[in-house]
């Protein structure tokens, strides 16, 4: 029976750069403090596998390096590809390691330093990296291109470029004017601002209101419409975070207190089609929809079971994608940490921060249920957990849904595409305080899926103000858009 015995997490805030420690470092003393938190500081030398989610940084292989400094050194070093999903996937697969006896006692660990990044580019100072050396023993996950031969033909690849697309057909197909749905998300952005609020590890710890979330200003800029900054993942902090899982024989063997152990119950992975252009359409997810409701079947739970949920945050859409397929209400706390703008956005280590906050939260509430979902590229790989202090009933529990979300229906698409097209949806990107180009996705008459782009300037400010899905337009084979 896998269980998790201590979580850190680790905030790193500093005037001067030359007193930021590097990633590595960072992971290394995340490490310390999980043990730490257990009560068990020196058992860390009996860690078998010890597992880096993978960064922005530049190093070859930092696990060993952790190892090496924890005192593991035979350890195995496992790493893992890119992507938001992967500290769900990869304590689902440890779970799944501990439960078929391969390993009793591993390390999670991650880290970035994205807010000492930036303050050292804004000086035109460079930071120190450590070199690392060797291969991973093992790598979870599978890397894949995330954007397909269709938007990158119109140079559409980027995260701040396609959720804002993914928010506004998601507005059209409920209905809702723009202003409607710019209320309806920054209300819900606030009380993601609450939690973060009473979060001891948030990055943002100041509560906002609706109306300066959604209100463009000096320190709220657009981004990418409908997203000023306050709707967007907030990469730049420095933040860090492991998680110790081991067997329930072996937390009895090291004599850690029961009441510091949280059990994951079940897990699951799905994901949907890795182009986007594949989807069917731009609003929905089967992946989460099929292995979200799994994960919630095999734990015996239905949504109101639920009395901690982390719902991955990286833009409000990925949000009310996620709670519409579960079937999770948006008037419900959907977070524990204040998500990836308030809590912090450490790239892909965010959840290790989302499972650790649910842990602090279980242990102060003794039998409560929590469920966390993870989300990486575009709304594409997708993780489930189910976590209590209370032991499952049976094994732990995990599923990978793929063949039944490859059977979901998809779309053709085309490239240099001329012709009449009806606008699916779109966006409008800025550069400093001006738009400077407009994305959309298109239909063509036989319900192939192109893609356009328009620098016309009325164009540009008509489509913050207009709803633009719906509307009859023409693409000419290079993909500029005239309506």
């Amino acid at each position: 029976m896998p269980v998790i015995i201590g979580v850190s997490q680790i905030l790193q805030r500093v005037a001067d750069l030359n007193d930021a420690k590097e990633p590595i470092d960072l992971m290394v003393e995340a490490a310390f403090k999980a043990a730490q938190d257990c009560g068990k500081p020196g058992l860390l030398e009996e860690v078998e596998s010890v597992r880096v989610i993978r960064g922005w940084w530049k190093y070859h292989q930092p696990a060993g390096y952790v190892a090496e400094k924890i005192g593991c050194s035979n350890a195995e070093l496992v790493g893992t590809c890119y992507g938001g999903n992967m500290v769900q996937s990869t304590l689902n697969a440890t779970a799944v390691d501990i439960a078929s006896g391969e390993k009793s006692l591993v390390l999670l660990t991650g880290a970035e330093i994205g807010n000492s990044l930036a303050k050292a580019r804004k000086n035109s100072q460079e930071l120190p990296v450590k070199e690392t050396h060797g291969e991973y023993d093992r790598l979870i996950g599978q890397e894949e291109l995330m954007a397909g031969e269709a938007e990158v033909a119109r140079s559409i690849r980027q995260p701040i470029q396609i959720y804002p697309i993914f928010e506004n057909a998601l507005r059209h197909h409920q209905g809702e004017t723009i202003e409607e749905h710019q209320v309806k998300v920054s209300t819900m952005w606030a009380g993601f601002s609450q939690v973060a609020a009473r979060n001891p590890n948030a990055w943002i710890r100041e509560a906002l209101d609706a109306a300066a979330i959604r209100t463009p200003g000096k320190t709220n800029r657009m981004v990418s419409f409908p997203y000023p900054k306050l709707m967007n993942s907030n990469n730049s902090v420095d933040m860090a975070s492991a998680i110790i899982m081991c067997s329930v024989a072996k937390a009895r063997e090291l004599g850690v207190d029961e009441s510091q152990w949280v059990y994951p119950w079940v897990g699951t992975d799905a994901h949907d089609t890795y182009t986007v252009s594949e989807r069917d359409n731009l609003y929905s997810s089967p992946a989460i929809r099929i292995a979200g409701q799994r994960a919630l079947e095999l734990a015996g739970l239905g949504v109101d079971d639920l009395d901690f949920v982390d719902v991955y945050s990286c833009f409000p859409v990925a949000v009310q994608v996620a709670a519409a397929e579960l079937g999770l209400s948006l008037d419900r706390e959907l977070t524990v940490t204040g998500g990836l703008t308030f809590g912090g956005g450490p790239l892909n280590n965010y959840v290790m921060h989302s499972i650790s906050r649910m842990v602090e939260l279980l242990r102060d509430n003794p039998g409560k249920k929590g469920f966390v979902t993870a989300n990486g590229g575009f709304l594409t790989k997708h993780a489930f957990g189910v976590y209590s202090t209370e032991a499952p009933k049976g094994d732990y529990k995990h599923e990978n849904l793929q063949a039944e979300v490859d059977a979901c229906p998809t779309r053709e698409w085309l490239v240099d595409y001329d012709g009449d097209v009806t606008i699916e949806s779109y966006t409008v990107i800025f550069s400093g305080d001006e738009p400077a180009v407009g994305h959309f996705a298109c239909l063509t008459p036989n319900g192939k899926r192109t893609w356009a782009n328009s620098s016309d300037p009325d164009i540009l400010q008509d489509m913050q103000v207009t709803e633009y899905c719906g509307r009859a337009a023409r693409i000419d084979g290079a993909g500029n858009l005239t309506l």
